[in-house]
C-alpha cells in the first residue's frame, strides 16, 4: 500500500476534485480519503429503486399486502381491505425513505490500491478493503443496467455483518462479504475491480453471479483463475497477511 500522507493527521484534507459533490465526505480521514499517490479508478453509489427492491424488499412487501387486500375483498370485508391498503402505503413509504437515506449516505470508491466504502445512515462508517485482501469478485445482475458486486476476503480478520448492512452479501454471517449494491454498469466495474486486484496478487477472475436459494446456477463472465504474471492457479499462490483490512465508525 502507498505510504500514508503524514499531513492527514496534522490537518484536515478534503476530497480531491473528482469526489466533490459525489456523496458523503471523509473530511481528511485516511480510511475514507484517497491518498495523494492513489489513482481513483471509479466512484459510484446505489440506485435508489434497485436498492429499495433488493435490500429493503419493497416488491415482496407490496405483493404480500396485495394478497391480503385481495383476500379481504373476496370475503367482503372492505373496511379491512382499506386498512390493509393504508398500512401497505405507509410501510412502502418508510422502506423507500430508508433506501433514499442509504443512497444519500453512501459512496463507493475504487482506487488502484483499495476499495473504500463510505456508508451508514445513522453513524457514518468507512470500510477500507485493500485490493490484496480480495480473493474473488462475484456479480449478480439486477435488471439490465444495474447489479451487485460482492467481494470475498482473505485472512481471518473479518468485518462485521451489521456494521456493513445493507452493503453486505445476504446470509454470509460467518464470513461477511462487502457488497456494492445496485450500481450502474456492474459488469464493467467488476472487470475493473478484478484487473486492479490482479496488479497486487492473483485473484479468482471467475466473476460469477451470486448464488442465492432461488438461483439455479451461476454464469461465468470472465476466464479461469490465474496469476496476473505467471499464470499460476490461485491455489499455488502465496497467502498474504490481512494487515490493513479495516472498518470503523467515522
Amino acid at each position: 500500500m502507498p505510504a500514508a500522507d503524514p499531513e492527514l493527521h496534522a490537518k484536515p484534507r478534503f476530497d480531491p476534485p473528482e469526489l466533490e459533490n459525489a456523496g458523503p465526505t471523509a473530511h481528511g480521514d485516511p480510511m475514507g480519503t484517497p491518498a495523494a499517490d492513489e489513482k481513483i479508478l471509479w466512484k459510484g453509489r446505489p440506485d435508489r429503486s434497485v436498492l429499495a427492491r433488493t435490500a429493503f424488499h419493497t416488491r415482496s412487501v407490496a405483493i404480500y399486502f396485495a394478497i391480503l387486500v385481495a383476500v379481504s375483498v373476496a370475503m367482503g370485508n372492505y373496511q379491512s381491505a382499506a386498512i390493509i391498503a393504508a398500512l401497505c402505503v405507509a410501510g412502502l413509504g418508510v422502506l423507500n425513505l430508508l433506501a433514499w437515506l442509504s443512497v444519500r449516505s453512501t459512496l463507493y470508491i475504487l482506487t488502484d490500491t483499495r476499495l473504500i466504502m463510505r456508508i451508514g445512515m445513522a453513524i457514518e462508517t468507512r470500510i477500507n478493503v485493500p485490493l490484496k485482501q480480495i480473493s474473488a469478485a462475484n456479480l449478480k445482475m439486477r435488471g439490465k443496467d444495474h447489479g451487485d458486486i460482492a467481494v470475498e476476503l482473505k485472512g481471518e480478520r473479518l468485518l462485521g455483518y451489521l456494521l456493513m448492512w445493507p452493503h453486505v452479501r445476504p446470509f454470509r454471517l460467518s464470513r461477511p462479504e462487502p457488497m456494492l449494491r445496485g450500481i450502474a454498469e456492474p459488469e464493467k466495474v467488476a472487470r475493473m475491480l478484478a484487473d486492479a486486484c490482479a496488479e497486487h496478487i492473483s485473484i479468482e477472475r471467475n466473476l460469477t453471479e451470486i448464488k442465492e436459494a432461488a438461483t439455479p446456477g451461476a454464469r461465468q463472465v470472465n476466464g479461469p483463475a490465474a496469476h496476473a504474471k505467471s499464470g499460476a492457479p490461485l491455489s499455488e499462490t502465496k497467502e498474504l497477511s490481512d494487515n490493513g483490512l479495516e472498518g470503523a465508525p467515522a
